[in-house]
């Protein structure tokens, strides 16, 4: 099962680069969308269904041209969770989620703090969230949740961690809910099969950031602790260039 999560940074933009064509190349089962910032009647989603994608489903923001989640799978899955019932998340398009025989799949998009009301917002998000998922997993053991955290780790997860450390996304207090968040029960499965690698998956659209590998490891694949049997491979595909972030792969044995 090889599982693809992109934050695409606006799906018609994607689209316009022939992110189609690479999602042909790549081949992958299911696919974990971010930030698609549109309502499927803005663009022609069935597009996808020529992929090989039967079945699709979005969750946008309210808000128009903003945030949005969505999954794209070609196995049908027995159930499909929009939103968390949090009504926070839920009116910003955060949270979908699929579930199969035998484990889920969930495409998370978790908010940016970019000012100190939105850091309120992320931090608020972040304790809820993991009451959410606390609960969860005690019902889908077998749990993925893909996507794009808003929050580089360790060091290693940022091409300057010094002078970045008063930034969010880098803050000790959003580093530490990610650590606790892990301990809680799950695996950053990227790191756990590449724990030296120095591999980013966002960079700033500003100062050639990206041609100077200036960049951040904001997106994930966080697999729940009876997940990790079933780990093969977990990668960064930094040569797509589609948005500001590159996708990141995992591929699960079953």
């Amino acid at each position: 099962m090889k599982i693809v999560s992109y934050n695409v940074n606006g799906i018609r933009a994607a689209l316009r680069k022939d992110i189609d064509q690479w999602l042909k190349a790549t081949d992958p089962d299911i696919v974990c969308l971010q930030e698609i910032k549109a309502k499927p009647e803005q663009f022609e989603p069935s597009i996808f269904h020529g992929l090989g994608f039967e079945h699709c489903y979005w969750f946008p923001a309210e808000k128009k041209g903003y945030s949005g989640v969505a999954i794209l799978s070609k196995h049908k899955p027995k159930h499909v969770e929009y939103g968390t019932g949090i009504d926070s998340m839920d009116r910003e398009g955060r949270n979908i989620r699929v579930d199969f025989d035998g484990f889920s799949v969930m495409s998370l998009y978790l908010p940016s703090g970019t000012n100190p009301e939105r850091l309120e917002f992320k931090l608020k998000y972040m304790a809820e969230f993991q009451d959410y998922i606390n609960d969860l997993k005690t019902k889908f053991p077998k749990l993925l949740i893909c996507g794009d955290y808003n929050i580089c780790h360790e060091p290693i997860d940022i091409h300057d961690p010094v002078r970045l450390k008063k930034t969010s996304g880098f803050l000790p207090v959003e580093r530490e809910w990610l650590t606790d968040f892990l301990e809680s029960g799950f695996v950053d499965s990227f790191r756990y099969l590449n724990p030296e690698k120095e591999q980013y998956s966002w960079w700033s659209y500003r100062s050639a950031a990206r041609k100077r590998n200036k960049g951040w490891r904001l997106d994930y694949h966080l697999i729940s602790e009876p997940l990790q049997e079933n780990l093969n491979r977990s990668a960064i595909l930094s040569d797509a260039v589609h948005s500001d972030h590159c996708p990141v792969l995992i591929e699960l044995n079953f």
